[in-house]
């Protein structure tokens, strides 16, 4: 047995114990591994004698219902596609561009069991790195300096949650790493589950005001891919550390 095999056997031991009930319909995990592989498979370059180049930035297209539950999962799952595809690539002689990043994202256009890889070959310096925000759905950009959160018109981020302060919480983005500072609200702010007063942002933190949830993010954006700008979602080696001060 193959130590893809293995990363294939860990994964689905995963969706059959604690996620099983969750994966009753749609898709399933162990489908957008097929699909990751499938997609290096038909993808594949040969550039040279030695070297067969293939994608390593992949977008996971789910319908609103699947991507809600495979985000349930959190980080772990995407981290064990990722090892899947390095796996996979490296038992097939194939080799990456860059880094490997997998996106999940959530595509209105879908139907609950279908979905769709978008890949692209992405060198490590065409990848520029963005911090956002994601409530209910929605990401936001953070601009650097000072970006506040709150139900008032004045907030930068404006929320409906009548349990949220006008100027709620404020995140400080310095070009590097991020802070959030509770603003002396009402009902106060929770980090990570944790009470917040002030401290530095990890990547996927998850702030709660009143009834809101803040996901931070620092997400890579391709330039050479997408010239909008738009942010990616991905797991990644983020060399970014240390403390904002």
């Amino acid at each position: 047995m193959g130590l893809l095999d293995n990363f294939e056997q860990r994964l689905e031991r995963v969706v059959n114990g604690a996620f099983s009930k969750t994966f009753r319909s749609g898709v399933q995990p162990l489908e957008i591994t097929s699909a990751l592989r499938h997609e290096l498979d038909v993808k594949a370059a040969v550039v040279s004698r030695d070297r067969i180049l293939v994608p390593n930035d992949f977008h996971v297209n789910l319908a609103p219902a699947d991507f809600s539950r495979m985000d349930e999962m959190g980080p772990a799952l995407t981290d064990e596609l990722t090892q899947l595809v390095k796996n996979h690539a490296a038992a097939q002689s194939y080799s990456f561009a860059g880094p490997v990043r997998i996106a999940l994202e959530q595509n209105d256009e879908l139907t609950v069991g279908i979905l769709r890889i978008d890949s692209a070959n992405v060198r490590e310096d065409d990848v520029v790195w963005t911090p956002v925000v994601e409530i209910d759905g929605t990401r936001h950009t953070l601009r650097k300096g000072r970006t506040i959160i709150g139900r008032g018109s004045e907030a930068d981020i404006t929320v409906q949650d009548t349990g949220t302060s006008r100027k709620h919480v404020e995140i400080l983005w310095d070009g590097t790493r991020a802070q959030a500072t509770d603003l002396g609200s009402t009902n106060g702010s929770k980090l990570d589950g944790e009470p917040l007063t002030k401290a530095v942002l990890q990547p996927d933190s998850v702030i709660q005001i009143g009834r809101t949830r803040i996901v931070f993010r620092v997400l890579p954006v391709s330039t050479s891919r997408n010239g909008s700008g738009d942010p990616r979602d991905s797991r990644r080696d983020d060399p970014r550390g240390g403390a904002l001060r």
